[in-house]
């Protein structure tokens, strides 16, 4: 009996010694597929953040002709600085001047369609002495007369209608 228990007691010990081999082993397998996983993800990751980034829409940045024109005055032109600062979005500044009539613009755009630019800053101008500033969101729409966005915020203080293009 004796002899019995050792033998069974050798098979045990036996056992073990083996199993804790193969254990490290898959851990170590297993953890070569954790990081082939992390790896992909990575990859899928990357792809999708560069993919956010694209614009939906045909790309503004640079500069664009600014136009002022109204029925009480001739008009004068200037220049729109676009700059990227996300998906289809835009910092822009810029200005037209006409001896003392000048128009500034400074803010935010979005564009939303091939036709629609939100716009989010200030408008200040001062024409024939009189100034103006605009500061609510307001859009630039493309009336489909001509290569421009209007402002759709025409009316002045004075009750004039002004018009402000931007040229693409």
């Amino acid at each position: 009996m004796k002899k019995n228990i050792l033998i069974l007691c050798s098979i045990l010990l036996l056992s073990c010694s083996k199993k804790e081999g193969e254990f490290t082993n898959t851990k170590s397998d297993s953890s070569k597929i954790i990081d082939s996983l992390n790896a992909v993800r990575s990859q899928i990751n990357d792809s999708i953040k560069l993919k956010n980034e694209q614009n939906r829409f045909a790309d503004l940045s640079g500069n664009h002709q600014l136009k002022f024109s109204s029925d009480a005055i001739s008009s004068f032109t200037g220049s729109a600085k676009f700059e990227k600062i996300g998906r289809d979005e835009y910092s822009v500044s810029g200005k037209a001047a006409s001896g003392k009539n000048t128009l500034t613009i400074e803010g935010k755009i979005s564009r939303v369609s091939d036709k629609h630019l939100n716009f989010e800053g200030k408008i200040n101008q001062n024409i024939q002495g009189e100034k103006y500033t605009r500061t609510k969101k307001t859009t630039f729409f493309d009336e489909g007369k001509g290569k421009f966005w209007r402002l759709q915020d025409k009316v002045n203080s004075s009750g004039f209608v002004d018009y402000i293009d931007i040229y693409f």
